[in-house]
């Protein structure tokens, strides 16, 4: 099979060198059930797991934040990929939930590791942030050659409002990580298409806490610094764009929907996944899932799903991440493993 790269990306030469070496993830200790956030939500716990398939997620300690998540799931995947945390030459982090609104919060993971060689920098694209630091550093390391990090995580449990239903239902904290570094001709990441639509921005967002909308008493009381959510309107964007644009990247990178042995999208609701996956046209793929044991990770499920479902994926399967959210953004790749 020949893979070939759309248009808006990387010519051919500078993608089949480049793919992951080893996958990590980091899940917190505390579980926390459809009960305890059904009753502030005020809905019953059936009905959580009937809307949504979500069971349990996992929610950060009190002394956690992201940092912490993601420099644990660091240390899996750098173990796994056998590699030396100072032999990085780049650590990009992709969260919507940092520890603060500066440093970036790569550069305190690159800290913990002692990886002193390392770029490290942080990327916001929400729930799609993993394939979009996926794609910026398969890009680096194809100019520069090197070994790199890339995480997800979030901690979302941080800005829910407990009485929004539309929220405080899905999320759980978490964080995944990828080394990435040389690979054998043919191998690695093959393809990545990135996409925003700026125009649906108020789906997704937290109005407060940036300059906008500086933190004040005033911002605060008004409930401004929770994450809020459009439902129906991200249903209805995934609804309507994923399918068509994962079709036009297939193409146009020269696959068919049937060489796809696994596919790997955004964990956002497990509804909506079993929804979508019939739309897709991929016959042949085993769909992984991790959101009824986690929820919705954010930048962080698309790492800890695949992390998990390694060990089932045989040499040479061709693998499909899907990502999607705030931004709106979709972010899509094809790895050869």
């Amino acid at each position: 099979m020949t893979m070939t790269l759309p248009t808006n990306t990387l010519p051919d030469r500078l993608t089949t060198e480049v793919g992951t070496l080893g996958w990590g993830c980091y899940l917190p200790d505390r579980l926390v059930t459809n009960d305890e956030v059904a009753r502030p939500a005020g809905v019953d716990a059936s009905w959580i797991e009937r809307k949504t398939g979500i069971r349990l997620r996992r929610r950060a300690a009190s002394h956690e934040a992201a940092s912490d998540l993601a420099t644990d799931a660091a240390r899996h995947a750098l173990a796994q990929a056998g590699v030396r945390a100072e032999d990085l030459t780049a650590i990009v982090l992709a969260t919507s939930t940092p520890d603060h609104p500066q440093p970036p919060t790569a550069c305190l993971v690159q800290e913990r590791l002692g990886a002193t060689s390392a770029a490290a920098f942080d990327l916001n694209a929400v729930c799609s942030g993993f394939v979009f630091a996926l794609g910026v550093a398969r890009d680096m390391l194809a100019a520069t050659g090197g070994l790199a990090l890339v995480i997800g995580v979030d901690v979302y449990s941080r800005i829910l409002d407990p009485a929004d239903r539309k929220t405080a239902i899905l999320f759980g904290d978490g964080a995944g990580a990828a080394i990435l570094g040389p690979v054998p001709g043919g191998r690695g990441v093959q393809a990545i298409r990135l996409l925003s639509t700026g125009s649906e921005n108020q789906l997704i967002r937290v109005p407060a806490g940036g300059s906008r909308i500086p933190a004040t008493e005033e911002s605060v009381r008004a409930g401004q610094h929770w994450f809020t959510m459009d439902g129906r309107g991200v249903r209805d964007f995934v609804e309507e764009r994923v399918p068509a644009a994962l079709t036009s990247f297939l193409t146009d990178s020269g696959v068919a929907p049937g060489e796809v042995r696994h596919l790997v999208t955004h964990q956002a609701n497990g509804r909506m996944i079993d929804e979508l996956v019939p739309r897709l046209g991929l016959p042949a793929a085993e769909v992984h899932q991790s959101v009824q044991r986690y929820g919705n990770t954010g930048a962080a499920s698309i790492p800890i799903t695949l992390a998990e479902a390694a060990d089932s994926i045989e040499p040479g399967d061709v693998v499909l991440l899907a990502g999607f959210g705030g931004g709106m953004a979709m972010g899509f790749a094809l790895l050869r493993w």
